[in-house]
């Protein structure tokens, strides 16, 4: 198959990147012929539908067709999810929340209010809190397609 990245054996079959404009990751099975056409195996289970999504992101890939965005997050989520973890970084490192809130919103906005009460303290404390549960694990939520 075009596109695919060095094979990697295992008892399970070859594993490969197809590298075609959108990164996946396949298992070939043992005795597939990569020159003939391939078939894909997907159980019928909760996630079915978002790997349904993600093998006509792949198929639309490697045919070199326009490949349709992941519906999985929205640019808002996205966006979030962003500073989320920049919001747990900076934590992590040290950083206080008003420090956090002048680098996400500039100094004058976060001085412009009293901290205490503050709108945007509440936000960045949030984001902080919502990053360390994506560390924690969250993260694996992102992966299931949006019902």
């Amino acid at each position: 198959m075009v596109g695919l990245g060095p094979y990697q054996r295992s008892p399970q079959g070859s594993h490969a990147v197809h590298q075609d404009g959108v990164a996946t990751q396949l298992l070939l099975l043992p005795g597939s012929d990569e020159s003939r056409p391939l078939a894909a195996l997907i159980p019928l289970d909760s996630q079915t539908l978002g790997r349904v999504e993600a093998l006509v992101r792949f198929w639309r890939s490697h045919r070199k067709r326009p490949v349709p965005s992941d519906t999985r997050m929205t640019m808002q989520q996205r966006r979030r999810l962003r500073l989320m973890m920049q919001a747990s970084d900076g934590r992590t490192n040290g950083a206080s929340y008003r420090e956090i809130a002048n680098a996400f919103y500039g100094v004058e906005r976060v001085a412009a209010n009293p901290w205490k009460t503050s709108s945007l303290r509440a936000t960045v404390i949030g984001l902080v809190k919502g990053g360390a549960a994506m560390i924690g694990g969250g993260y694996l939520q992102l992966l299931r397609y949006r019902k």
